[in-house]
């Protein structure tokens, strides 16, 4: 996989928010690689600026340094062949499931007609097990078919990439277990590369090809693992109990500098 040219190129990344009096930097120095196909997750604390990052990458935020490229071309603005899935999946109340889905088909650069758009909702409903949902409404769904819908939303336009922050982290255990099996049985199914955020060590290991720490002062890539464990995964495999105390060891040391940098790891527990 290394011997191709990466999919997605983000090379020496840099984000300050400004205000009147202040400015505070998200992440600086960012590079990383994504090979098409790959499952990659950015794990860190809260507010090492993994959100922003992803943001930008997106082109939903400009960059102040450095460059994102996808297939070799640069990405500074929002793309046909990118999809997003937000933790909020963001669902448009008067439409039905599967108007939320077709709205992604229904953009000025596609260019399908009535048939076509009902065929590829129709497909990718049954990929995330809601086909006898298509006429519900997002008040009558509940929080994991509704992120969902964001995926197949998302999917629905056939992405080389997708991107996705914390799509699982307001959903308990049982859903958010469910949700990412079926997230890599649409990823296969789909052929798509995924970039995706998140907080939780056993969810990163469990989904990802590679993994990609952020450190918290400010936001970079600190340190890398790659997950060598065949699909299906299980969370108490001991391959992946092993990687979990590696990542976790990692964070310890690195923790043990003072007080307020202990404060930032507290997610871990």
């Amino acid at each position: 996989m290394s011997d191709t040219p990466p999919l997605l190129q983000v090379t020496n990344l840099c984000k300050v928010y400004r205000t009147r009096t202040a400015s505070v930097t998200a992440f600086q120095g960012v590079s990383f690689t994504v090979h098409r196909g790959e499952v990659v997750c950015l794990l860190g604390p809260s507010g090492c600026g993994k959100s922003s990052l992803l943001l930008t990458i997106a082109g939903l935020q400009p960059a102040d340094g450095g460059e994102v490229r996808l297939e070799g071309q640069p990405l500074r603005e929002p793309h046909p062949q990118v999809g997003v899935v937000f933790q909020n999946p963001c669902l448009l109340p008067w439409r039905n499931v599967a108007g939320n889905i077709a709205l992604g088909l229904q953009l000025r650069h596609q260019r399908l007609d009535s048939s076509q758009v009902r065929r590829r909702v129709h497909s990718v409903l049954c990929g995330v097990g809601l086909e006898l949902f298509s006429r519900h409404y997002p008040h009558q769904l509940s929080g994991g078919m509704a992120q969902r819908v964001a995926l197949a939303r998302a999917l629905v336009r056939k992405p080389v990439l997708l991107l996705l922050d914390e799509p699982f982290a307001s959903l308990d255990a049982h859903t958010r277990q469910h949700l990412q099996c079926v997230l890599l049985q649409m990823v296969h199914q789909y052929a798509t590369t995924c970039l995706m955020v998140t907080h939780d060590i056993d969810e990163a290991l469990f989904l990802a090809d590679r993994v990609l720490l952020m450190s918290a002062r400010p936001g970079h890539i600190e340190q890398e693992w790659r997950v060598d464990v065949p699909h299906p995964r299980r969370y108490r495999d001991p391959q992946m109990l092993h990687l979990h105390a590696t990542v976790m060891d990692h964070l310890a040391r690195h923790s043990a500098l003072n007080d307020s940098e202990k404060e930032v790891l507290d997610w871990v527990i």
